[in-house]
């Protein structure tokens, strides 16, 4: 199984100016470079979720939204950063669809993918309709916000972000590396007693 961040797009990567669409604006949030590089040298997929209603407004076409996000996943590319997926909602509210986050399909279309281990994956996004998946499955939620979060883990930037996972997987690994060792002093106890 692989493990995965699921990652909103508009405010959580690039700039929300409202219907992002147009590829001439397109402004990476800083330290998201950095950040992305973080979760993917930790061995993390970087899954794009998106809701789009922009399409659905008549705001923008798919292929204007195409146009954008194929240009936004070469600039990334071309910083080292790889996206392994983006799944995209083009839906309103109105439209009662099975995709639009807060629901879930376009996460279970993923995680069915790329067979994802939700229990060590992470779900970052800046509002807490990004997070839903936290509450139906054994995932982590970081809500991007200045403000205190008693239901998710909150932190200023992806970039806060990804170093907070860093140092859960330090922990992790610590804690993996000393339960190890005790096993093993124990299983050498043993040969001698």
């Amino acid at each position: 199984m692989n493990k995965a961040v699921f990652l909103d797009r508009d405010g959580t990567i690039n700039v929300d100016y409202g219907y992002v669409h147009e590829k001439n604006r397109l402004e990476f949030i800083p330290g998201v470079i950095e950040g992305l590089k973080i979760l993917q040298d930790l061995g993390y997929l970087l899954i794009i979720i998106t809701n789009q209603s922009g399409i659905g407004r008549g705001m923008y076409s798919i292929e204007e939204y195409n146009v954008f996000n194929n240009y936004m996943l070469k600039e990334l590319e071309k910083k080292g950063v790889h996206i392994t997926d983006v799944f995209m909602c083009p839906h309103i509210d109105e439209d009662n669809c099975e995709c639009r986050k807060p629901k879930l399909k376009m996460y279970y279309d993923a995680i069915e993918k790329y067979d994802i281990d939700l229990n060590k994956s992470f779900v970052i996004g800046d509002r807490i309709r990004d997070l839903s998946l936290c509450d139906n499955e054994p995932i982590k939620g970081i809500l991007i916000t200045e403000d205190n979060n008693e239901k998710f883990i909150y932190k200023k930037s992806l970039y806060d972000s990804a170093l907070y996972i860093k140092n859960k997987e330090k922990s992790w690994f610590f804690w993996i590396f000393v339960h190890n060792i005790s096993e093993r002093e124990k299983e050498n106890k043993n040969e001698y007693f």
